[in-house]
């Protein structure tokens, strides 16, 4: 058998609480209070919480209205309904009682079948509201977790193919996860200029820098006798290695088709084809120019070029910070939009501590 109900009685009149009492003692457990202020101390005092309350209207000190009104200003006892009883059943004040919160209105004197159905019903009824409640709740965690997992399925794929790309050219020594650090600390510093807020807005900003793992992808397809070459590539060669942003847009199309709800990868191929675009036109693979290059390849663009000049290859050495600058700075408007160049530069001093932080120590 199920734990019985608490029905709290709120009446000034002994005849109207005997009358509750015998009515529904059967069901329940019944709380007789003669006020408002009784009601008070038992829920300050005690316990105790009442799965209704039926109350008074007319009463001495404290009317069943300023009671109800107390109830409901209290966190802990506004969910707790409220029929009132009450010899007053006219429109007016019926209307009242209930705009103050009150479930129903019975008549006084009550027939006990009918107190017995009323309260049996909103009883009824907030067993099935706390049952959706509780519903809602189990469902709502079960959604946080289902897209918690889908989020790290995503991260898992991504980072994945990354260290794919990282183990097959080792050549550029953790290219890829330091180039991730520095576009974070980039974007960072767009955002805090207020430059391209409105498309930025709708960014999912970890997702992008995950996604700029796949900005090489690419080179999977490249033959490793150019991929890994020591020295400097012929113009064939080169025609060879900027092959690798198609390459890389079809290998993610690919995962597209093959992954349900792979719009996560949407970034990861756009940056994958569009970072070695150039802003005056002349880059590959298509040779888009100025705003038509996605910004997320026009960010990209940055940080690939600043990694590679400053870290060490086996076909050359690596070049000291602020010459790295000054080359970036030379090409301001040639290969990287003027604005973005600007806020790049200013950043600088991050980049630095951020390589230093990864282990890495970059010539002054």
């Amino acid at each position: 058998m199920g734990k019985r109900s608490i029905i709290a009685v709120v009446d000034d009149s002994p005849v109207i609480l005997k009358a509750a009492r015998v009515a529904l003692m059967d069901e329940y457990d019944i709380i007789t209070l003669p006020s408002g202020q009784k009601l008070f101390h038992l829920l300050n005092e005690s316990p105790i919480r009442p799965n209704l309350i039926l109350l008074d209207v007319l009463m001495p000190e404290q009317d069943g209205y300023e009671v109800i009104d107390l109830l409901k200003q209290n966190s802990a006892t506004r969910d707790i309904p409220v029929i009132f009883l009450t010899a007053k059943t006219d429109v007016e004040n019926e209307l009242h009682g209930l705009s103050l919160g009150a479930v129903d209105y019975l008549g006084k004197p009550f027939a006990p079948p009918l107190l017995k159905k009323r309260v049996a019903l909103h009883l009824q009824m907030e067993r099935q509201k706390t049952e959706l409640l509780n519903l809602n709740t189990n469902l709502h965690m079960l959604v946080e977790q289902k897209t918690a997992d889908i989020s790290d399925l995503q991260k898992a794929i991504l980072r994945t193919v990354g260290d794919m790309v990282e183990f097959r050219d080792d050549i550029t020594g953790s290219h890829t996860a330091r180039t991730v650090k520095l576009l974070e600390v980039f974007i960072e510093a767009v955002q805090g200029c207020g430059l391209y807020d409105q498309e930025m807005e709708s960014w999912d900003i970890p997702l992008l820098l995950q996604s700029s793992q796949l900005h090489d992808v690419g080179k999977i397809g490249i033959p490793d006798a150019i991929l890994r070459k020591p020295g400097t590539l012929t113009a064939d060669e080169f025609e060879i290695i900027k092959k690798h942003t198609v390459i890389g847009e079809k290998i993610i199309a690919r995962l597209q088709e093959e992954i349900k709800n792979s719009f996560f990868l949407e970034q990861a191929r756009t940056i994958a084809v569009s970072h070695h675009e150039k802003w005056d036109g002349t880059g590959y693979p298509h040779g888009i120019a100025g705003a038509d290059i996605p910004l997320s390849g026009r960010l990209m663009a940055f940080v690939d070029v600043y990694d590679a000049l400053v870290s060490e290859r086996t076909y050359k050495s690596p070049i000291p910070h602020q010459e790295a600058l000054g080359a970036i700075k030379e090409l301001d408007g040639i290969q990287f939009e003027p604005r973005l160049t600007t806020i790049f530069v200013n950043a600088a001093d991050r980049y630095r501590r951020q390589a230093t932080d990864a282990g890495m120590e970059l010539l002054p």
